[in-house]
């Protein structure tokens, strides 16, 4: 035997990303993984505006709010174990006061209405099919927030629910922008809370939804983050200590094949560029005053100069301290 893993091969997508683009991502935290990687190399991205969403359904939904830019109001918010929560948000939005809640709520909408306009690639990562609905009023909620189970009633979508809410939220924007592509993914963070068993129909749900968007809509895409992490890794050492989230090695290797299906050779160099000086810049020497660390410092401003004269929508701090 020559090989000890089946490796999956992610073909180059027809469609491409680069720092031309103008992206907004959202879903759950595997989308803040990729997301957070694409900022730091300086790629125009607006990421979870409503924070970390798992449901297709409110994924849904936070396209459609963001499209209608309507502000949310203080009526919106609750309040529950000392602090304002919204059903729509994660809980990053949450404070103790309710005018600084609603303030962070609508700056976040407001900033990202705007990224919405103008974005011509979006990500969407599904991380669960099941949804909580209140009791009280059939409310689909985007998180809990550690309000009590009895308060809410728990179910799984259907594979044509899930292709319906987002097909809709999506139409409209691709109606609009006949350059817009749409590349979904599917988190391989496991929601065992659910139960081992629960989450695997979960996962396939999803899947099969992916499937029935792509057979809808020409402007998606795929990209097998699920697959990769299942089917490829498959191993527990590429999990954190968890045992649910991937390990900083495998979002290393998700990224790679990421980065390889959608970044052309010219955008691959200029990654390859800026990363040689975030390393650089994240350095932190011993002694700041040596003629070597000095050296080191004019030599790293001189190559941020000299890529910022060649893309001038590159941007760091004016002081490179090192």
């Amino acid at each position: 035997m020559t090989s000890f893993r089946t490796i999956l091969e992610v073909p180059p997508s027809d469609v491409s990303i680069s720092h031309h683009n103008r992206l907004l991502a959202i879903g759950s935290c595997f989308a803040e993984h990729i997301g957070a990687r694409l900022q730091a190399l300086q790629f125009d991205l607006q990421l979870n505006p409503f924070g970390i969403l798992y449901n297709p359904y409110s994924i849904a939904y936070s396209i459609e709010r963001l499209r209608a830019g309507t502000p949310y109001q203080a009526e919106d918010l609750f309040f529950h174990n000392d602090l304002w929560h919204s059903f729509d948000h994660h809980g990053k939005f949450n404070h103790p006061n309710s005018a600084q809640a609603l303030e962070g709520i609508n700056q976040a909408l407001a900033q990202s209405t705007a990224a919405l306009q103008v974005a011509d690639r979006i990500l969407l990562t599904l991380g669960t099919a099941t949804i909580h609905l209140l009791r009280e009023n059939g409310r689909i909620v985007a998180n809990c927030h550690k309000v009590p189970a009895t308060y809410f009633e728990r179910r799984r979508m259907e594979v044509v629910e899930i292709a319906d809410c987002i097909s809709q939220a999506c139409e409209a924007l691709a109606k609009s922008k006949p350059e817009l592509r749409i590349i979904l993914t599917v988190s391989p963070v496991r929601h065992l809370r659910d139960g081992f068993i629960e989450n695997q129909r979960s996962k396939a749900t999803l899947l099969l939804a992916v499937e029935e968007l792509l057979r809808r809509h020409t402007y998606m895409r795929y990209f097998p983050a699920y697959e990769i992490l299942m089917d490829d890794l498959r191993d527990y050492r590429f999990y954190d200590t968890d045992m649910t989230h991937p390990s900083a090695t495998a979002i290393d290797y998700i990224w790679e094949q990421f980065a390889g299906a959608f970044f052309k050779e010219d955008t691959r160099a200029l990654v390859a560029a800026i990363q040689k000086i975030n390393t650089a810049l994240a350095h932190r020497p011993f002694h700041h005053n040596t003629p070597a660390h000095q050296a080191f410092l004019k030599k790293l401003r001189a190559d941020m100069a000299t890529l910022q004269m060649q893309h001038p929508f590159l941007k760091w701090d004016d002081d490179a301290e090192g």
